[in-house]
């Protein structure tokens, strides 16, 4: 039978009406194939790399293997050349040179490899009632309650006294211990379930570690005795060495499909490893483009982009000046011609919790990647408002080349708001929008998002470099 003939309103709407287009129903089957593909190798990533310090150790070594050298302060490079740069092991930039001269800029993705997490407290361990305890303080936003009655893996590193570092991944291999923080059984918890999620007591999120004592004597504090010696066994450290210790407790889960059709991924630290692996990937991918493009993986986002390896530091502006200086350059004028994709999460559409969202400006699973022209709070506080010039470029650029995208904000106005380095990026004088990928349950210990998602990210990224 032939196809009706589309009336004269259908034409008009067809030309005039915005319509994002779902994934899942226009993607080819080859299409599909791709980004189920690309899915696997994210999800190795996110296995392997559950701190920032992992992330940028995995980026590091996967960037060496594709050509990557450290970047050397006034070596002269050719278009083509690929270099990198390290900040404190917890952040990291990588650049490809470009074939055009520095005054027309850089082109630049930023993302973060931080995420929500709890981190033990300086002096964090002890003995209660025979059990063996760490105390943690949560990093970033989360919901506290959340974080009960889940396997829990130990990640990060001690600095003894006399300099060495210890690297420390305990539960993540098969057959590791695993922790948790426990939680009270519902027969006796009817107070607890009276009291709003925001009264969950953050000194609450208590981490159980062991309950078997150092058969010796009749000291006290056995349980832990037991615990530390088993921990100068294995890493020759003291209690005092947590003192200056970067540790943390984050989910355990293995990154999986989710789903009858497998069409989505559930893991920890999608928000932002999930932008992080899509822009450094994309970069890998990039031989010489017209513009030098960088990919800067960034700490603390989670926390306001503070520190010395957060972007409201230096060292991305540092950076760019040291380039500039290659060319005669000065690095405000390199940066003020550069343009940038904050890489960054928004909030999925979720069907259970409708009355958060504006459903004509929220982001949608399966529409590819979205655009946040502002996030921030409230009337726009706190975030960057990407020019309508650099937003319709960058549609444009997107439209071209056939990348599934569509427009969202973060939530109702007056319904809460987040941040991203965006705003970062803008106060370097630099155009900037964010993009990134829809998350269901973000800042839960278990995100998830769309396979189809994670590869338009992937496309959006490596034609904006190339552009």
């Amino acid at each position: 039978m032939a196809e009706k003939e589309k009336t004269e309103a259908q034409k008009l709407k067809d030309a005039l009406f915005y319509k994002p287009q779902n994934g899942a129903k226009t993607y080819t089957p080859e299409q599909t194939a791709q980004a189920d593909v690309f899915g696997e190798r994210y999800k190795a990533f996110l296995d392997e790399a559950k701190m920032e310090r992992e992330a940028v150790a995995y980026a590091v070594r996967e960037a060496q293997a594709n050509g990557f050298v450290p970047f050397e302060k006034g070596k002269t490079y050719a278009p083509g050349d690929k270099v990198y740069t390290v900040n404190r092991g917890k952040a990291a930039i990588f650049a490809v040179f470009g074939t055009r001269p520095l005054t027309e800029g850089v082109r630049i993705a930023a993302a973060h490899i931080d995420s929500p997490r709890l981190d033990l407290k300086q002096n964090p361990l002890y003995e209660d009632t025979d059990l063996a305890l760490f105390k943690t303080h949560y990093y970033g936003g989360i919901k506290k309650y959340q974080w009960t009655a889940i396997p829990l893996a130990l990640h990060g590193v001690i600095v003894k006294k006399d300099g060495a570092v210890v690297q420390v991944k305990v539960g993540e291999d098969a057959g590791e211990p695993l922790f948790c923080v426990t939680d009270l059984l519902p027969h006796l918890a009817r107070e607890q379930m009276k009291k709003p999620m925001t009264e969950f007591g953050a000194e609450k999120l208590n981490v159980l570690i062991g309950s078997r004592p150092f058969k010796d004597d009749k000291e006290s504090e056995l349980v832990k005795l037991n615990i530390l010696r088993l921990l100068n066994e294995k890493y020759g450290v003291v209690e005092s060495d947590f003192l200056s210790a970067e540790l943390a407790m984050v989910p355990a889960f293995k990154s999986v499909d989710i789903g009858f059709d497998r069409s989505l991924i559930g893991a920890y630290g999608h928000d932002d490893r999930v932008c992080a692996y899509t822009a450094f990937t994309a970069l890998l991918d990039s031989s010489a483009p017209a513009q030098t493009a960088v990919c800067v993986l960034a700490d603390k986002e989670e926390i306001g982009s503070e520190g010395s390896t957060g972007l409201q530091s230096a060292f991305l502006s540092y950076f760019i000046t040291d380039l500039a200086e290659l060319s005669g350059l000065e690095g405000r004028d390199v940066l003020t011609a550069s343009k940038c994709l904050s890489a960054d999460v928004n909030a999925a559409f979720d069907p259970t919790y409708p009355d958060v969202m504006e459903k004509k400006n929220a982001s949608y699973v399966n529409h590819g990647v979205v655009l946040s022209k502002f996030t921030g709070h409230g009337g726009k506080y706190d975030t960057n408002d990407a020019s309508a010039e650099f937003t319709a470029e960058v549609i444009r650029l997107l439209d071209a080349n056939g990348i599934l995208w569509h427009m969202a904000e973060l939530g109702k106005v007056d319904q809460g708001g987040g941040g991203t380095v965006a705003k970062y990026i803008g106060d370097l004088n630099v155009d900037v929008i964010d993009v990134g990928v829809p998350v269901l349950s973000m800042h839960a210990p278990f995100e998830i998002v769309s396979k189809i998602d994670v590869y338009e990210a992937y496309r959006a990224f490596s034609v904006f470099y190339t552009a």
